[in-house]
Parts: structure tokens; C-alpha cells; sequence
């Protein structure tokens, strides 16, 4: 009797707690509304809360395929630089970290860089995966995001790039840091090509990230309630010692003060954007067209 006691019953209430665990949290999610949403009905509204209009973070391909029309993309390929260049180890072997990382996303770093079209405008965009180590800016993130700017310039094409991060990859210390001013010059050479570069700033977008490209963009768009900042709310609140506004580094506190253009839900990402770009390729072609001319005319004059 005591065998079935302590080993049989058990195993068996274990068999069920896992079975009904997993099927709980296959059909339903939480938001931090504290509201249970039903799995199917977040999908379906793109990660987004029918509830309290919460904006859930998305995966690269989850970002793309709501983003791209009809949900078409094809990745592009982006140089992948060694590994743990510093052998770093705090309680864990950074490549451990890394192994961890890829497993749970599929992806080689937290970037990806894809082309598709938005309202039939062919463009290059980038998406950072919170997932991949905080979305962490590191060696491999500087290759990918000069990468799509490249392509970007290479094929005349609008830059897009959806920001998600918690700042450098500090496991990689000053090579990380590098990242910054490599981006912005990245950047530099899309505006001297004219080459339209917006950001769309989600949740969280904190540290070096935000001190670097993503706050360079021609345009600066923002998902509802997006945190944005350098340091934490707390490391400034005692810093200045002062109290600091509920509201303080949201994307609808930073709109206010002059730090981005436009807040934009999710669902109107596509045609926002397609609208803008419409706008900014025609400027661009009209002012190629007053150049030419004004070459011509110079050359005329000089003939004469």
C-alpha cells in the first residue's frame, strides 16, 4: 500500500497537472490589465489586448508579418561575427547565453533584416526579438542593421527599422559600445543618399539604442504606451531628486515634449507608413529632378 502511496498516485496527479497546465496555456494568455485573454482572439488582433489596448511584443516574424503587405517578406542574409570575443562569464558563459538565446528564437542574434512591400512600395526593415537577450545591441546587431542600410542604399529602397531593446549587449563591453557610432554613421550615409529611414520606437526602447539610430530617423513613430529612454525611471528619479510624473518616458509623455512625431497603433503601422513614404519618395524625386536641371543649366552656361 505504501508503494502505490507514495509512487503511484503521485505519477499519476503529475500526468494531469502537466496535461492541464499545457492546454491552459495554449488556449489562454495574460495581459497586465490582469485580464485572461483567450489565445485565438490576441492572435488574431496582433498581439494587441482587445481589453486595455496593451501592445504585446512580437517576434521578428511575427513583426513582419504584420507589418509586410499580404504578410510576404524574405529575410535577408547579414554577416555573423564570431562569438564571446571576449570570453565573458558572469554567472553564466556568454556563449551559453547565446546557445540559450538561439534555441528559444530561432535567430542567430536579436536582428533580422527583411524586404517586402508596404502599400506596394518596396522597402527594407529591420526587427529586434526582445527575447534574444533583452533585444541587446551587440557586434552581430551593428553587422545586421549597417547590413540592411547597405541593401538599403545599394537598391534605392526606404529603411524601416523597429526598435525593441533594453540597450548594448554588455557582455561585449566596448565593442558593443562601438555599435553606436558605427549605426550613426550608417544613418549619415542614408540621408546624404536621400534614402528615406524610419523608425517605429516600441516597447521598450532604452540605452545606447535610444542614444544612437533610433532616434536618427527621418521620422519617428511610436506604438501607444511605448517606454522610451536612456537610463531608468528610478536611476534618474535619484538622480535629479525630484518626483518624477506617472507618465514619465512613455511614448505619449516623449510625443508631448518634442521626442517623436507620431504615436501609431499597430494595426495602422502599414498604411501609416505607406502613406509617408509616399510623400517622402516624391519630395525626393522632385528634388533629383530640380538637381538635374540645375546641372543642365550649368553645363549650358559653361558651352556658351
Amino acid at each position: 500500500m505504501n508503494w502505490i502511496t507514495k509512487f503511484i498516485k503521485p505519477k499519476i496527479k503529475s500526468l494531469f497537472k502537466k496535461r492541464s497546465s499545457n492546454v491552459t496555456e495554449n488556449l489562454w494568455t495574460t495581459c497586465s490589465c490582469k485580464n485572461l485573454i483567450y489565445s485565438e482572439d490576441m492572435d488574431s488582433n496582433q498581439k494587441v489586448c482587445p481589453k486595455c489596448g496593451e501592445h504585446h511584443k512580437l517576434t521578428c516574424a511575427e513583426r513582419f508579418k504584420t507589418f509586410f503587405d499580404n504578410k510576404e517578406f524574405e529575410l535577408i542574409k547579414t554577416p555573423l561575427p564570431k562569438d564571446d570575443p571576449l570570453n565573458f562569464v558572469d554567472k553564466k558563459k556568454y556563449t551559453d547565453r547565446l546557445q540559450a538565446a538561439r534555441k528559444l528564437t530561432g535567430q542567430d542574434d536579436a536582428v533580422l533584416i527583411s524586404k517586402g512591400k508596404i502599400q506596394n512600395i518596396e522597402v527594407v526593415a529591420g526587427a529586434q526579438d526582445f527575447r534574444f537577450i533583452g533585444g541587446s545591441f551587440g557586434a552581430a546587431s551593428g553587422e545586421a542593421f549597417i547590413a540592411g542600410a547597405q541593401y538599403a542604399i545599394e537598391n534605392n529602397l526606404p529603411y524601416i527599422f523597429f526598435s525593441c531593446s533594453g540597450g548594448q549587449r554588455m557582455h561585449e563591453s566596448s565593442i558593443a559600445l562601438m555599435q553606436m557610432s558605427r549605426t550613426a554613421l550608417a544613418v549619415n550615409e542614408l540621408k546624404k543618399k536621400n534614402v528615406p529611414f524610419i523608425v517605429v520606437l516600441t516597447n521598450p526602447t532604452t540605452g545606447g539604442v535610444t542614444a544612437s539610430w533610433a532616434m536618427l530617423g527621418d521620422i519617428l513613430i511610436s506604438e501607444p504606451k511605448s517606454v522610451i529612454g536612456f537610463a531608468g525611471r528610478r536611476v534618474i528619479q535619484d538622480t535629479v531628486r525630484e518626483t518624477l510624473p506617472d507618465d514619465f518616458q512613455t511614448a505619449e509623455y516623449v510625443k508631448d515634449h518634442g521626442g517623436i512625431d507620431l504615436i501609431v497603433e499597430r494595426q495602422y503601422l502599414n498604411s501609416t507608413i505607406g502613406t509617408l513614404l509616399n510623400v517622402l519618395l516624391k519630395k525626393a524625386e522632385a528634388k533629383a529632378k530640380q538637381e538635374s536641371n540645375v546641372t543642365v543649366d550649368q553645363s549650358l552656361q559653361s558651352a556658351s
